[in-house]
């Protein structure tokens, strides 16, 4: 069952929107693993991942690092919309995101942009992820930010 409160419910939700994007930028695939383990993660169309360690490790084999840590890159995730469902205990959402990325050779710049389908349930109060679909709507230069450079699952 969801908290009794929706403007609780949504703002819990956009938190964890927010938190799949400081993990990303942070380059914290462990703590991705661990945010979306309840989760189906995937882009449109594309096969699915499932589970901490699945995740985890999907991260780790597309997204480039650099010294410092991290992918070099800033998610600013958009136009959420959220719908709670407070008798069942589940949320959808949907929005826009868009990845800028720099490096000491390579200007501020978008490098990719898209939208996000999530669907999350409210487990003792708490709410999770249950799936993130990733849909690729435009692409600039990725080849600095993922191994193989294909923007449709790990944005």
């Amino acid at each position: 069952m969801a908290p009794a409160d929706p403007v609780d419910s949504a703002r819990s939700i956009e938190n964890l929107i927010a938190a799949y994007a400081e993990l990303v930028d942070a380059g914290d695939f462990r703590g991705l693993g661990e945010l979306l383990a309840d989760a189906v993660f995937g882009g449109s169309g594309d096969a699915v991942v499932r589970g901490r360690e699945a995740i985890e490790k999907t991260f780790r084999s597309m997204v480039r690092v650099y010294d410092d840590g991290t992918p070099r890159t800033k998610h600013v995730t958009t136009n959420i919309h959220i719908d709670v469902d407070h008798e069942s205990g589940t949320a959808v959402s949907r929005s826009y995101v868009t990845v800028l990325q720099a490096l000491p050779d390579l200007p501020l710049q978008p490098i990719v942009a898209g939208r996000y389908r999530d669907v999350f349930e409210c487990r003792g109060g708490i709410w999770r992820f249950v799936e993130r679909r990733f849909t690729t709507d435009l692409v600039g230069d990725v080849s600095r930010h993922l191994r193989g450079g294909t923007a449709s699952l790990a944005t």
